[in-house]
């Protein structure tokens, strides 16, 4: 059993923009099937925008719990983040803050009580 199909073509667009129905100007912005998305939004910097929030929380969460991986990984994705030019600039500055403030607890509590791990009953 053999299955066949056809496929059906649309009808080329002028160059110059217009509609080939109506002869007025359609700016879609984007025309569909070229990879360029629309409003000059591009994958690259939503990349970058959750690498900034991403940054962000796991510098949070760092303080609190396994500060030694989420410090640096705050950092790192901070870091990357800031050379990609992300829009959230000040959420990507406050990952990078809280990653430095996760190694500085963690360096006070290894000082404090001279291992790397800790507890909350003293």
């Amino acid at each position: 059993m053999t299955l066949t199909a056809s496929v059906r073509r649309p009808a080329k667009k002028p160059a110059d923009g217009t509609d080939t129905d109506t002869g007025i100007g359609v700016s879609t912005g984007a025309e569909v099937g070229t990879g360029t998305p629309p409003d000059g939004c591009t994958e690259r910097a939503r990349d970058a925008d959750g690498l900034a929030v991403a940054s962000f929380v796991l510098g949070l969460v760092g303080l609190l719990v396994m500060n030694i991986l989420l410090g640096p990984a705050a950092i790192v994705m901070a870091a990357v983040a800031l050379a990609r030019s992300t829009s959230r600039r000040g959420r990507a500055f406050l990952g990078l803050a809280l990653g430095i403030a996760d190694l500085v607890v963690l360096a006070l509590l290894v000082t404090g009580n001279g291992t790397v791990s800790w507890n909350f009953a003293g």
